[in-house]
């Protein structure tokens, strides 16, 4: 890493037969080495004459590696010391590079033609046998560094899955307080950084998809986009296995109500909308907003009323609250930053569980090997991917990636793009971008192996492409394309978790966001009076 870097100056330092270079210690504030350089005339002695610079300056790190007052250090104390395993290898490069410097200054004045004439040549055949001999073990020692810096890059990601473990214990009520030794930084081995480790635990994601729990439907859902439903349309939906069907009443206003008459049973969505109510199309019955029959036709007027759901529209959305609490009384926004503007609305029905959707949604890490004839096209695949989160939240920033991700309950994910042109990330944050992608993933659980997507895609740039005729095929056409590249996969995985394999049996460091969300959701189903991880909003109890 940093040694590779380093070495990349020697060729423009060394091809200058005026260079010289020296250094001194204990210059820094913790001590260490500035390393010099002299120039002046070819050939020519020191002298005052010649023009010193300061290439760099290596402080020795040891005095500032943390020391624990206890025995064992926590999850957060071992990363420290790890960081600063990584500083020391940087400094101990940076010292092998300085002696590679030193011995190669020391070559050029013994091919000095003016200090060979008082030297025979057996003298200068040993001095550069000697100096050949310290090159060689100067160059071992820098793939000594090397492997330095590659052994704390794997201590580093060990690290970072003992925080995912130590995530997984807080969220299992059985779990108990893990203790973990680091040990001091190594320069010789690839030591393990901890003594004891806990037994990992994983998640248990397996077997068939269990009916839903209660708790999990006392949120307000997204369900449609409002340009869908016409005042002479109807949107049927499936929500957590029940059959429902949206559709404007007199007002104006949507409500959803059961889509079952209470007649027959027959589907209410093959009628019609007839003067702000449904019409069943067997034998006419009409429905309110709120689930009253309204008409009977051929018949006495009785009282009869149908299942309706609490159901509000807000910025281009149509909400329902499927749980047996009292609704919330606010429900949080969801329209993109401001300068954005919306260009698709896209809705698909997908035979797969919600979770696993959202489990996929909330990893980017699949993306340069699922993706790679889509926006993934040509990605680089990177030595470390990682998620960058608070400790309590549910939102963070991919590193090396520009994007930023959030998972909002109770089945929303929310992304930011940092691009430059199509298929090609640019910076490394999205606040180093010009242009920007923002895209809405919404997962309705309508069955146990069934999710209604709600997709809806802006940008900050380009507000015209918004008005191109056929331009939302296009879009359509490109989400769908990169759905299946996902949908192959998790379909894959569902049909093996259903036969019993477990696919949260394995989390690493770039699973963070999905591990949260799993907690979430554990935490919600088995009653928990708070949630386990804070967030911006919640559109539920």
């Amino acid at each position: 890493m940093t040694t590779v870097a380093s070495l990349s100056l020697l060729p423009h330092l060394l091809i200058k037969p005026s260079f010289r270079c020296c250094s001194r210690k204990g210059v820094g504030r913790y001590g260490g080495i500035k390393v010099y350089a002299v120039l002046g005339d070819d050939g020519a002695e020191y002298a005052k004459s010649n023009t010193w610079e300061a290439l760099f300056h290596v402080d020795d790190p040891g005095p500032r590696v943390p020391i624990a007052k206890g025995k064992f250090l926590d999850v957060n104390q071992a990363l420290e010391v790890v960081r600063f395993d990584i500083q020391y290898c940087d400094w101990r490069a940076r010292q092998d590079l300085l002696t590679i410097m030193v011995l190669h200054n020391k070559v050029v004045e013994v091919l000095n033609p003016l200090a060979r004439e008082f030297k025979s040549i057996g003298t200068l055949r040993k001095e550069l046998a000697e100096l050949q001999e310290e090159l060689a073990k100067a160059h071992n020692q820098v793939h000594l560094s090397e492997a330095r810096v590659s052994s704390a890059l794997d201590k580093l990601a060990q690290m970072e899955t003992l925080v995912n473990d130590r995530l997984l214990q807080d969220g299992s009520s059985s779990a108990s307080t893990a203790e973990c030794t680091s040990l001091a930084p190594s320069t010789s081995s690839a030591a393990h950084v901890v003594n004891k480790k806990p037994p990992r635990r994983s998640l248990n994601v397996s077997g068939p998809v269990q009916p839903y729990n209660p708790s999990l439907k006392n949120f307000w859902y997204p369900v449609a986009f409002s340009s869908d439903l016409k005042d002479d349309t109807m949107v049927p939906i499936d929500c957590f296995e029940e059959q429902w069907v949206i559709f404007r009443g007199k007002d104006g206003r949507p409500g959803c109500v059961q889509n079952t008459c209470a007649h027959r049973a027959c589907p209410l969505h093959l009628g019609s909308v007839n003067e702000g109510r449904i019409q069943c199309p067997y034998h006419g019955w009409e429905y309110s907003t709120d689930g009253k029959c309204e008409k009977m036709p051929s018949t006495k007027m009785l009282n009869v009323r149908i299942r309706s759901l609490p159901c509000f529209e807000q910025e281009g959305m149509v909400w329902i609250w499927p749980g047996d609490d009292p609704p919330k009384s606010t429900i949080p926004s969801l329209l993109p930053p401001s300068g954005f503007t919306i260009h698709a609305e896209i809705v698909m029905e997908l035979p797969v569980e919600h979770g696993l959707l959202l489990d996929n949604l909330l990893d980017l890490a699949h993306a340069p090997f699922t993706h790679t004839s889509t926006f993934a096209k040509g990605w680089s695949v990177p030595s470390l991917v990682k998620f960058l989160t608070p400790s309590s939240g549910l939102q963070g920033y991919w590193d090396p990636y520009p994007i930023d991700m959030e998972f909002r309950p109770p089945c929303m994910v929310l992304s930011t793009i940092g691009i430059s042109k199509p298929g090609k990330l640019e910076g490394k944050s999205t606040k180093q971008c010009s242009t920007h992608l923002h895209q809405l993933h919404i997962c309705l659980p309508s069955s146990r192996n069934k999710t209604r997507l709600l997709y809806r895609m802006s940008l900050d740039f380009a507000p015209w492409l918004k008005h191109v005729p056929f331009m939302h095929i296009l879009w359509s056409h490109f989400a769908e394309k990169v759905l299946n590249e996902d949908l192959r996969l998790v379909l894959g995985q569902q049909e093996r978790m259903i036969n019993g394999a477990n696919v949260w049996n394995w989390p690493v460091s770039y699973d963070k966001l999905g591990i949260r969300y799993r907690l979430w959701r554990d935490a919600i189903e088995r009653g928990a009076d708070r949630s386990p991880f804070s967030n911006r909003s919640e559109c539920g109890s």
